[in-house]
């Protein structure tokens, strides 16, 4: 009997709105690196989508590796490269684990999900410099999750949400979009689009110039 892949529900649910708008950002082909891949479903997913990009997962632990390269077989994506490891607090170049060092400039798409409000406010300075490290010139960082935005309600269940998370780690919470903007523009990202998605999250494009 085959063992089930670790699985994701959130995944599943955001994985095709988020393809729909990078289908209307990317172009036709390019190289993207994957900032915590976990089960690695959307990079299978996007990768299966979009046949003529390269696609880098990589994750804080190798907890997940193993089914990451199991779904990307299974799916035939032979270009998802093998999983590595990367801590977005480990100053660039990255990634962690010791192997070759991603080079500058390398990829035209970083895309990161539900990782900012599931861990340290310093791992969104971290993001953005290596971010802006590893993006070519005009290269796009995509960021996926909830935040508190200034001048709009924020809805019930993001806020009970942020309650949850701060009794899991008080370092945990959704983070302030507005101080996420101005931690991603001191690294020289600038925001080029905010896209509203289901279930009150938030789709956020930066750009590297």
């Amino acid at each position: 009997m085959t063992t089930p892949l670790p699985h994701s529900p959130a995944a599943e649910r955001n994985q095709a709105p988020i393809l729909a708008v990078l289908r209307d950002l990317l172009a036709p082909r390019g190289r993207a690196l994957e900032i915590a891949s976990g089960t690695g479903q959307h990079a299978v997913h996007f990768a299966a989508a979009l046949p003529s990009w390269q696609w880098q997962p990589t994750d804080v632990t190798d907890a997940h590796f193993a089914a990451i390269r199991a779904r990307a077989l299974q799916a035939g994506a032979t270009h998802v490269a093998p999983p590595r490891r990367l801590d977005v607090l480990d100053a660039p170049p990255w990634p962690s684990d010791g192997g070759p060092a991603f080079e500058a400039a390398a990829f035209d798409l970083i895309h990161c999900a539900n990782l900012l409000h599931i861990s340290p406010w310093p791992c969104c300075a971290g993001l953005m410099r290596g971010a802006a490290h590893h993006l070519a010139p005009g290269g796009l960082l995509a960021v996926y999750g909830p935040f508190i935005e200034a001048d709009v309600p924020t809805a019930p269940s993001n806020l009970a949400f942020d309650a949850d998370l701060k009794r899991r780690n008080p370092a945990w919470g959704l983070r302030p979009l507005n101080d996420v903007l101005r931690t991603a523009e001191a690294a020289g990202l600038r925001l080029a689009a905010r896209h509203a998605l289901p279930a009150n999250n938030l789709l956020l494009v930066l750009r590297h110039d």
